[in-house]
């Protein structure tokens, strides 16, 4: 199984009167990471071909994040659907591996010139598969979290 991983350094402007992240950056990281996956998975970049609408997302908080420590956000495939799949994040403080927030998303393949959703591409779907976690508990232990060298 591959994962999907990119850095974030939390900007000041990202806190919130109480001096922790605001939970509105969290989904700004989720977006980050799904849109370099597609462009790792050479789907994105352009948004006249873009294929993908957001159908529901979601973000547990588990830990407070704050400026200053960087963020590693991991992103896998949980479900692959006929015309959907699910990614799975996890954002973790990058120098401990304390695990900050867990966020789900579900995308579907989308036709802008039909307004009407579409069957993911063989080849997307073989690439997607890459990053399919054995199973959804094991994407989201706390203990898979632990700070990797």
């Amino acid at each position: 199984m591959k994962t999907h991983i990119i850095t974030v350094n939390p900007r000041f402007c990202e806190t919130d009167a109480l001096g922790h992240l605001s939970n509105i950056s969290y989904f700004i990281y989720l977006e980050e990471a799904r849109t370099r996956l597609f462009d790792e998975l050479r789907y994105g970049g352009r948004t006249d071909d873009w294929h993908f609408i957001l159908a529901s997302t979601k973000c547990d908080f588990i830990n407070q994040g704050f400026f200053g420590r960087r963020l590693r956000v991991e992103t896998n495939v949980s479900r692959i659907g006929n015309k959907s799949f699910q990614c799975i994040h996890r954002i973790m403080e990058e120098e401990t591996g304390r695990l900050i927030a867990i966020g789900e998303a579900a995308v579907v393949h989308f036709n802008f010139q039909t307004q009407t959703s579409e069957p993911l591409p063989d080849d997307l779907r073989t690439m997607l598969a890459e990053y399919l976690a054995p199973s959804v508990g094991e994407t989201i232990s706390p203990l898979s979290c632990k700070k990797r060298e």
